[in-house]
């Protein structure tokens, strides 16, 4: 299976070149630097995390056709539709699904900052999770994951004692907070 991810002496040369640059100017110059390595080290981290699941997602064949999955709803306005997963992203879905559930399991998160730092202290970069509006008061964030031509995203919302994390396909060039998605009905309580 082919990876996503830089040959590790691109990254390597990449991330040297950032720390060698660190070392010269002021020290507010130098402070950039780190908050460029932070940045950097976030999203290399990530796409290792990604590449690695995408490899235990080798596309599934059922009787000869891709299992596609619709994409799950919101309340998000309408602006674009999403796209479906493959198997693979839907493989890959339910593993970063798993790992967001397992993390918050037993938890609440009041604010969308501690959403934030849960994720990121998951290896999701803070640029890849974005805030969007709930009506309920509940943190709400998208966290894009998609990479090359992949359109893999989640919804990650707040529900008292863990997190409901739902998988769509973001399409191209669009922000993952432009997907509409319907809202998820409750099942009946009788």
């Amino acid at each position: 299976m082919r990876s996503n991810l830089l040959p590790k002496s691109l990254l390597a040369a990449t991330l040297g070149s950032v720390v060698v640059l660190a070392g010269f100017g002021a020290q507010s110059a130098a402070a950039d630097q780190i908050s460029v390595v932070s940045t950097v080290d976030a999203e290399a981290r990530f796409l290792e995390m990604a590449d690695l699941i995408s490899q235990s997602c080798a596309p599934v064949v059922f009787d000869g056709v891709d299992g596609v999955a619709s994409a799950p709803d919101s309340t998000m306005p309408v602006l674009v539709d999403p796209v479906p997963l493959d198997s693979a992203e839907e493989c890959a879905a339910q593993r970063h699904q798993l790992r967001i559930s397992n993390a918050f399991s037993g938890t609440e998160t009041a604010t969308y900052e501690e959403m934030r730092n849960r994720l990121t202290g998951l290896n999701y970069p803070a640029a890849r999770i974005h805030r969007v509006p709930d009506f309920n008061g509940e943190p709400v964030v998208r966290i894009d994951l998609r990479v090359g031509a992949e359109h893999l995203a989640l919804e990650v919302t707040d529900i008292g004692n863990g997190v409901m994390v739902v998988a769509f396909g973001a399409p191209e060039d669009v922000s993952v907070t432009e997907v509409r998605l319907q809202p998820q009905l409750d099942a009946p309580m009788s």
